[in-house]
């Protein structure tokens, strides 16, 4: 069956480069309500003069041809995961380029890692910035709503996360024909100011670009931490392709929606020069006085659907994470029978409302909200950049002066905006790396804790070789009537909860089944590919389940698949073993003190295997071991 990467035929098209229009542009969409009104914010010291003017509308539309264009549309969308995208997807695939060195595949998680706790703090400000500058949009009209803008606010944004349980399928269908009057909007409005001030078109020189960085040095850089807020969203592109596919992304972002972003900053910024005291809003203010609210009330919208964008991607990210093993498991709850991107996970949807409730109520305007904008952004893109280019020179044999040449202008751009960001660090910019280094720690403890966790179980481990001739040679066992299926890690070692059974009830069932769940680092494997099954002795079998990082086990239907190979099973005759650890410290442990408890926590509060594997619960027997860290 074509998966929705696949190349798609010309019918799919035109739906599919309609619903990447409402996915996958929402962010980097309505980031004309904010830019160009940050670069002239008087916090910054750049005067508000037509030569500044053209220079930082210059600087915005090659930041847009260079990070957007050139980097994530053209170079890092080549670099599919068989069709999925996202870092976490990329890391995947640059560790299968590097081969076995252990310190490079080292390095790489730990960037990944990195990229990724980045991300999550993005998924926090990007709708609290995005519908608050919406709102705003009613001050321009009358001052006496200033009052009501955080509430209001606040009032969207519990409405948006309260509808995500009950999925997003109906909303989904209005985010393409919304996003499409969005840019076609943008591109009348500022079109029409174009045709009054056509000399600002002279502002795509990039010489108007680099003359404002030569004559103003300092300044000039600080103001790169507002440039770049004109491509926050380039990342959703490559974490969405997936969804609908290279070709009707690449074929949206040219036909529509850089034409639309770039006739809407040019037209803001002719405003400008026309009518300095616009720097206010330029974006609303472009608009005639009779279309405000309802510019305000489109623009809600498409916040709304930018911030539903970032919720889908965060939700997807944490899946990911729990795949690959960089986070215990947790609740995830599918909202769609067709589609199986749409999941709704309900921890991570109400600790993003409460972390997004507390920086619109901390920060209250969207221009305090974006000197915390800028860092997580750039912090991501560098990561993906260093990725992208591990695969090109391992996976695609790209020669190293191009990968060399491409690193440099890329990476320079990348942390050039890094750098003018981590500028504004006390004005908001901890906010992000304080979210990323508790999503880093969180990850990196976990993964680190299940290392250290399936060493030590495997050190009083019996080998499943010798397990077996044993029961070969001793015919004192008794066998009781039924399967037995003992969900294990480690397909080579008997699981304890056997060992335990055994020891304590002294008796095997007729059939024993160990069952092996392996997560690849591909997104999805075949149903005809997903299981193994081996018959090991008299009564024994190895059953080995694979899984995609973006599906979830499900076990009643693997052992249905199991009928091909002769394998049926009674489910009302069959018993699931699972193994419970229960840790405590050792006398030398391996972690620190204070991350072998956060690890113990973490553990605690993990889905049980029972539901994260969708096993019958009345099928289930739980066997408990003490494990010392």
């Amino acid at each position: 069956m074509e998966t929705p990467a696949a190349k798609p035929d010309s019918r799919r098209l035109a739906p599919l480069a309609l619903a990447a229009i409402g996915v996958v542009y929402g962010d980097i969409g309505t980031s004309p309500l904010y830019t160009l009104k940050e670069c002239f914010n008087p916090d910054h010291g750049v005067p508000l003069t037509p030569d500044n003017v053209y220079g930082i509308a210059s600087l915005v539309f090659w930041a847009i041809i260079i990070v957007v264009t050139l980097k994530y549309v053209l170079f890092v969308m080549r670099a599919d995961n068989r069709g999925e995208g996202g870092i976490l997807a990329l890391l995947a695939l640059a560790q299968r380029a590097a081969g076995a060195d252990r310190n490079r595949l080292g390095l790489l998680m730990a960037l990944g890692m990195i990229g990724a706790a980045l991300f999550f703090g993005d998924g926090v400000i990007t709708p609290a910035i995005s519908v608050l500058s919406a709102v705003e949009g009613l001050q321009v009209g009358s001052k006496a709503f200033e009052p009501y803008v955080v509430p209001l606010t606040l009032l969207v944004l519990v409405g948006l996360f309260s509808i995500q349980r009950h999925g997003t399928e109906l909303v989904g269908r209005l985010f393409g024909p919304v996003m499409v009057v969005w840019f076609l909007v943008l591109a009348v409005l500022g079109g029409l100011e174009i045709r009054e001030h056509p000399e600002i078109l002279k502002a795509l020189s990039p010489v108007h670009g680099i003359s404002f960085m030569a004559r103003h040095g300092w300044v000039a850089f600080i103001a790169l931490g507002a440039v770049v807020l004109a491509v926050t969203g380039g990342e959703a592109l490559y974490a969405d392709m997936g969804h609908f596919g290279k070709l009707p992304v690449q074929l949206t972002w040219f036909v529509l929606v850089l034409p639309a972003l770039m006739l809407n900053y040019l037209g803001q910024a002719a405003l400008l020069i026309a009518r300095p005291d616009a720097v206010s809003n330029p974006f609303y203010l472009l608009a005639p006085g009779w279309a405000l609210y309802p510019m305000v009330i489109l623009s809600t919208m498409a916040t709304v659907i930018a911030s539903q964008a970032v919720i889908s991607g965060v939700f997807s990210l944490s899946r990911q994470a729990v795949q690959l093993g960089y986070s215990p498991r947790l609740d995830i709850r599918h909202t769609s029978d067709e589609e199986e991107g749409h999941i709704y996970i309900p921890r991570v949807n109400w600790v993003l409302l409460a972390a997004i409730i507390a920086l619109v109520v901390g920060f209250k305007t969207s221009s305090n909200l974006a000197a915390a904008y800028g860092i997580a952004v750039t912090g991501t893109m560098a990561a993906t950049t260093v990725l992208a280019l591990v695969v090109a020179r391992a996976s695609w044999r790209w020669p190293l002066g191009v990968c060399i040449a491409v690193g440099a202008l890329f990476l320079m751009v990348d942390l050039a905006f890094f750098g003018a960001n981590l500028l504004k660090f006390t004005h908001g910019g901890w906010f992000p790396l304080a979210a990323a280094a508790l999503m880093f720690l969180l990850m990196a403890t976990w993964r680190k804790g299940r290392l250290i966790l399936g060493r030590r179980l495997a050190e009083g481990a019996m080998p499943l070789d010798l397990f077996l001739q044993q029961q070969k040679d001793s015919a004192s066992i008794l066998r009781v009537r039924g399967t037995a299926i003992y969900m294990t890690g480690d397909a080579e070692t008997v699981p304890i909860a056997l060992l335990h059974n055994l020891k304590h009830n002294k008796v095997l069932h007729q059939r024993v089944v160990f069952m092996t769940v392996i997560t690849e680092d591909i997104p999805r494997v075949s149903a005809r590919d997903r299981v193994v099954v081996e018959g090991l002795a008299e009564g024994f079998y190895r059953i080995t389940v694979r899984y995609g990082f973006v599906q979830e086990p499900d076990i009643p239907k693997v052992l249905r698949l199991c009928k091909a190979f002769g394998l049926e099973f009674e489910m009302m005759d069959t018993s699931f073993f699972l193994g419970r650890e229960t840790l405590v410290s050792a006398p030398h442990p391996e972690m620190a003190e204070w991350r072998e408890r956060l690890f113990v926590v973490m553990s605690r509060n993990a889905v049980s295997a029972t539901d994260f594997f969708r096993v019958p619960a009345g099928r289930v027997v739980e066997l408990g071991t003490q494990v010392q860290m």
